[in-house]
């Protein structure tokens, strides 16, 4: 053999014994035990970390899907807050308008909780927005009706059955709207017979 090729069987003997056939049998037996044992126990010890590690990673994981479902169930706690006195308003309105107080009484009961309510609203991001006189935009309205208008521009939204919302700058609720149409063409007008 070269000086630069390896016995292959030397691959085979852990790189701490000594290879050069002068030692005893029993001698390399043991030493071949006791490198098996201390493999034995590294092998032991990082599957007992892999084992660690797997049960720490179902527990991260379960912890955060129970964190996720307390916040999916008390997210909106704050707004439901702060609706409770517009539901309180309506009882004030209600009481009002069962007694002896006046249609303008009720009017302003009822007007003051709209106000509440879009206070509350607004503090969460939602805002209405205008759609009257506006050109139909279907990604801002859902239109429910065209009507013939012969003094507004075909598919200006002229009527609004429910107003439009959006949530911080997106579309939370379309606006219900009527569009105008060109008017019918007159077919007496055009008839000779």
């Amino acid at each position: 053999m070269s000086e630069h090729e390896t016995d292959p069987d030397d691959a085979l003997v852990p790189p701490d014994l000594p290879t050069d056939g002068a030692a005893d049998p029993e001698t390399e037996l043991r030493q071949l035990r006791e490198a098996l044992e201390a493999k034995t126990r590294e092998a032991e010890a990082n599957w007992e970390r892999y084992v660690r590690t797997v049960a720490e990673y179902d527990n991260a994981r379960k912890r955060a899907a129970r964190d996720r479902d307390e916040y999916i169930r008390t997210a909106n706690e704050a707004l439901l807050r702060e609706l409770l006195p517009v539901l309180d308003n309506f009882e004030r309105a209600l009481q009002a308008a069962r007694g002896d107080a006046g249609a303008a009484a009720v009017t302003a009961g009822v007007e003051l909780i709209q106000r509440e309510l879009l206070r509350v609203l607004e503090k969460s991001g939602v805002t209405p927005f205008s759609s009257l006189g506006t050109l139909f935009d279907p990604e801002h309205h859902q239109a429910i009706a065209r009507v013939p208008a012969s003094g507004e521009p075909e598919m200006t939204v002229v009527g609004e059955t429910a107003r439009g919302y959006l949530l911080h700058g997106r579309v939370l609720r379309p606006a219900l709207v009527m569009v105008a149409m060109a008017p019918e063409p007159d077919a007496s007008v055009g008839d000779t017979s």
